[in-house]
């Protein structure tokens, strides 16, 4: 499947797609997550739901 298949189907809300979505940008949140050397968990919480408004706002002609 490309990305933008599951790109559309994450903007329908299937819930495979987002979860694809998110594992896929995994490792960056993970990196951006990281503060002063320490794992700060609710900013990957804040980084996920900013990525899936992300998500939800792309617009594809």
């Amino acid at each position: 499947m490309s990305f933008v298949d599951l790109l559309r189907r994450a903007k329908i809300n299937d819930k495979e797609a987002r979860t694809a979505i998110l594992e896929m940008y995994q490792p960056m949140l993970l990196k951006e997550s990281i503060l002063d050397g320490v794992f700060d968990e609710d900013l990957y919480q804040e980084l996920c739901v900013t990525l899936l408004q992300c998500v939800d706002r792309f617009q594809i002609h």
